[in-house]
């Protein structure tokens, strides 16, 4: 058993090693420029997509762009909890639920109108709808195999976290514009905004209050995910079309409902779920690196200006959507 593991090692060794220093240049520029962690995983991960082609390295940059990925979303579990529930309001929940469903299974349905196949719709509504680049991975994971999986893949985390950015910058100017006090804004940045880092980064911009209350909503769209998936699963099964490997429920988001579980019963720690919480997100950039490495920037250019609208007008529906719910007092 021991040699085996090591043989394993060694044949992933090369391109985890790679995926995670690109993570590391990552962190940094976040750190130190404040550009957003995942944008920057990506696109530095793109310009060595050649590595990506090299025997020596391939093993361990699929490894990190799909098994990586499956446990950093698993761990977001121990970042959600039923309480979170109790603090927004069953009202205010089930207006988000409706809300992503109406906008993925909008997207999924308008997609042959737009010459794309159903898979990029659900992909796209997804991010959008749930938790930007992080939602976009795990659904791409139980997604039939496709000529154009990466290519798409690193499109939508590209474009989904530059509009999260631009919604940052944009949508606590909206809300004071529009006067919304700060537990309307908290709920209106936490149910449109895409990405957790984004989402923290508006809320606080206006207030404690704001950015506590965003937070949380953010956190109860992040619950979501897995259910989402789990339906994509099912459906995908039924269809014929899921890998035959595949369980029915993809152990990634068993270990995010157990995780969860744990966390609303508090039988993990404190020290446990703040520690779990940043190896996530470090998990999460290195397998973000790793499918840049898989993208080719020359088809990336194939994916084309209107996918780009179709992100946009998918933002401001769900931007519009819950505005709307606030403003006509609904929640």
């Amino acid at each position: 058993m021991l040699p085996m593991n090591i043989a394993r090692l060694r044949l992933l060794g090369p391109g985890v090693t790679l995926a995670v220093i690109v993570a590391l240049a990552a962190q940094f520029l976040s750190a130190h420029y404040g550009a957003p962690v995942m944008l920057m995983a990506i696109l530095l991960g793109m310009p060595l997509h050649f590595t990506a082609e090299d025997s020596r390295a391939t093993p361990g940059i699929d490894f990190a762009a799909r098994g990586l990925l499956r446990l950093g979303v698993a761990l977001l579990g121990l970042r959600v909890s039923v309480e979170m529930v109790a603090l927004i309001g069953w009202p205010f929940v089930a207006l988000i639920a409706a809300s992503m469903a109406a906008l993925i299974l909008g997207s999924v349905g308008i997609m042959h109108r737009l010459g794309r196949d159903r898979a990029f719709g659900l992909l796209t509504g997804g991010s959008v709808a749930i938790c930007g680049a992080s939602a976009a991975m795990a659904i791409a994971s139980v997604l039939p195999p496709r000529p154009t999986t990466e290519r798409d893949l690193s499109f939508v985390v590209i474009t989904v976290t530059a509009l999260s950015t631009l919604a940052m910058i944009l949508y606590p100017a909206l809300a004071t514009l529009l006067g919304l006090d700060m537990h309307q804004a908290g709920l209106f940045l936490g149910g449109t905004i895409h990405d957790v880092a984004q989402v923290v980064g508006a809320g606080y911009s206006l207030s404690d209050e704001a950015g506590d209350t965003a937070t949380v909503v953010k956190l109860i769209r992040v619950t979501l995910l897995a259910p989402v998936v789990l339906v994509a699963a099912l459906i995908l099964r039924q269809a014929g079309q899921r890998r035959a490997r595949t369980p029915i429920l993809p152990g990634f988001v068993l270990a995010f409902l157990v995780l969860a579980g744990l966390n609303s019963a508090h039988l993990v720690p404190d020290m446990i779920t703040d520690a779990a919480s940043v190896v996530s997100r470090a998990i999460l950039v290195a397998a973000v690196a790793a499918v840049g490495m898989k993208t080719s920037l020359a088809r990336l250019v194939e994916v084309g200006p209107g996918a780009i609208a179709l992100l946009i007008g998918q933002s401001l529906v769900l931007a519009g959507l819950i505005l709307a719910a606030i403003l006509m007092g609904w929640v």
